[in-house]
């Protein structure tokens, strides 16, 4: 329990990666972990899509840039992509894909992947091109897109201290 516990301290987001695939064990055992996120009523709304085709990812990252008005990569070079969607006909889908996102993060850092929470996701799979790549993946217009988390074996400069928490972060009543 306490190696979880300071997994959940430790774990920072990383915005510059090194080429290198992920070990697919780690993937596995990352995406697995996302498979045991919480739902709400145990409904499983969420899909994970793991994206390690580099034409496709880097397809996704320009669709994020084009939301942003940019032409950057705002994946910053990591070579894989989980993309969280959830069905919406489910009540608390939204919920259920950002607990699932949070299991994906926390448990990339407890096998020694890096990660970063990439938003737009919606945004992105709301547009023509992104709802023909989300049928592409066999999912149908009930699906939203809820975050994209990026993992990768990040470059030294590419994660940066915690900031000091909060003073009133928590109240006790």
């Amino acid at each position: 329990m306490l190696e979880t516990l300071q997994d959940l301290k430790t774990r920072r987001s990383c915005r510059s990666y090194r080429p290198d695939p992920v070990d697919p064990k780690q993937l596995d055992a990352i995406l697995e972990a996302g498979t045991y996120a919480p739902t709400a009523m145990g409904q499983q709304s969420p899909v994970i899509v793991a994206v390690t085709d580099r034409a496709v990812r880097d397809r996704i990252s320009a669709l994020n840039a084009a939301v942003m008005g940019s032409n950057g990569d705002p994946f910053y070079g990591a070579p894989v992509v989980l993309v969280v969607f959830a069905n919406r006909k489910v009540g608390k889908y939204i919920e259920d894909g950002n607990l699932v996102m949070g299991n994906l993060l926390n448990a990339a850092h407890a096998v020694g992947v890096d990660s970063c929470y990439i938003y737009r996701a919606r945004e992105v799979f709301e547009t023509p091109e992104g709802r023909e790549l989300m049928h592409s993946f066999g999912l149908s217009d009930d699906y939203v897109g809820i975050g994209n988390c990026i993992l990768g074996y990040g470059n030294p400069d590419g994660i940066r201290p915690a900031k000091p928490r909060k003073a009133d972060y928590i109240i006790r009543v």
